[in-house]
């Protein structure tokens, strides 16, 4: 059971980049919850999938000897739908479709990659923790960060650029 949740149903063993196969799964079902149930599904996702992470995650590293497995996506989920709730929250309570502001799901995914791979500052200090708290928390995160950055950019958007056009 471990290995199913922290493989999020074998999405783990997709190559290559299995994290970015998480990531890109993660936010087609968030854009999927958020139309066709409940926006907020996306931010009560990230509870349950940051709970199952740290709750299987020990478990699991406590039976294998690496520290860091690249099939292990239960962190990529958690840290996406972290940065994804930076922008669904906002869209939802303006009830605007998040089919219709695209970019609200396409920033965080990219920034999320980016500070993953990257893995910058306090992203990179929890990674080398090389156990399984850091390996939950480096996603964590790269998916505030993420989110961060998603507000920031489209301020930036917002405010300049759009009275500009």
């Amino acid at each position: 059971m471990d290995r199913l949740v922290a493989t999020v149903f074998g999405i783990g063993y997709l190559r290559p980049a299995p994290g970015t196969w998480a990531s890109a799964v993660t936010v087609a079902l968030a854009v999927l919850a958020y139309e066709c149930l409940s926006p907020w599904l996306v931010p009560a996702g990230f509870v349950v999938a940051t709970l199952l992470g740290f709750w299987t995650v020990p478990r699991l590293l406590a039976t294998i000897s690496d520290r860091d497995p690249s099939w292990v996506v239960i962190d990529e989920v958690a840290g996406q739908l972290l940065a994804l709730c930076f922008t669904v929250v906002p869209l939802a309570c303006h009830g605007v479709s998040i089919l219709d502001a695209w970019p609200g799901y396409v920033v965080p995914f990219l920034l999320f990659r980016l500070f993953d791979i990257w893995k910058p500052w306090l992203v990179g200090r929890a990674d080398r923790r090389g156990d399984a708290t850091g390996l939950m928390l480096d996603d964590i995160l790269a998916g505030l960060f993420a989110g961060l950055g998603s507000v920031m950019l489209a301020g930036l958007y917002h405010a300049v650029l759009e009275p500009m056009l």
